[in-house]
């Protein structure tokens, strides 16, 4: 029975992985198997090196606002009871469920030129069309990665831990610096990887928001999609799966190692 459950599994298992693999390893083999050349060309043009860093640029600083503000809203959904925590989970949840043609929507009414904030900020700074609005609607949408496994991690610390540290003398923050933040530390740098790899591949939210120009990575793939064809679009698509895939594999390792060590 066991063995048979265990084939059984195996065998589901290798359906979803192959839905997963198959269409990723298509593009990789077909690009740097059959048009080499084609990925080189990709490889040269300035526009579309223009755009993945770009992209990969306002990922990892969206990233970083989110492991600042969400950090301690975590610690607070861990840690603490209070009036409202449901809906407040809600709120943080919801960008991650909702389409992203109204995650785009719904920041154009808040961060556009006629939203509430846009409006007041206009004069000093504009959201659409800039950097900053890249900004904002990737960390719209990847931040329930980061708060999610932040959560995680500060459940996963024993309390009993904080509370002998506080019948010491140590403060909330002296607990929170040396104890809690330390032992959840795995989980946040891994929702962190997450959070950059949603952040990276928004196009939806951000083209509504900002437009097509500055030009993100997803954003220069579409356009090549509808003006080149599929062949050209690959090139780009290609460049901004291994790029990823490196930053993945990278940080999973390096995390691994430095958890291990200590």
């Amino acid at each position: 029975m066991k063995v048979g459950t265990t084939l059984s599994f195996t065998l589901l298992a290798s359906l979803l992985l192959a839905l997963l693999a198959l269409p990723l390893v298509t593009i990789l083999f077909k690009q740097l198997a059959f048009d080499f050349q084609g990925f080189l060309s990709t490889m040269r043009d300035g526009a579309t090196l223009r755009a993945v860093g770009l992209s990969c640029f306002a990922a990892s600083i969206s990233v970083l606002i989110a492991l600042v503000l969400g950090t301690p809203l975590a610690y607070l959904l861990a840690r603490k009871e209070f009036r409202g925590k449901k809906i407040i989970e809600g709120f943080v949840n919801l960008p991650a469920a909702v389409p992203h043609v109204v995650a785009g929507i719904a920041l154009l009414t808040v961060f556009g030129r006629g939203g509430w904030i846009g409006r007041s900020i206009s004069p000093i700074l504009t959201v659409e069309n800039s950097m900053l609005g890249i900004v904002i609607a990737m960390l719209f949408v990847s931040t329930p990665f980061l708060v999610n496994s932040a959560v995680d991690g500060f459940k996963s610390v024993d309390p009993r831990l904080e509370r002998v540290a506080r019948s010491l003398g140590a403060t909330e923050w002296a607990v929170f610096r040396r104890i809690s933040f330390p032992l959840a530390f795995p989980h946040i740098f891994s929702g962190a990887v997450m959070s950059w790899a949603r952040a990276i591949s928004e196009f939806a939210a951000v083209v509504m928001l900002v437009g097509f120009f500055p030009m993100i990575a997803p954003g220069m793939i579409w356009y090549k999609f509808y003006t080149a064809g599929l062949q050209a679009s690959m090139g780009v698509a290609t460049l901004l799966l291994i790029i990823s895939l490196s930053v993945f594999v990278l940080l999973k390792y390096t995390g691994v190692r430095m958890f291990a060590e200590h």
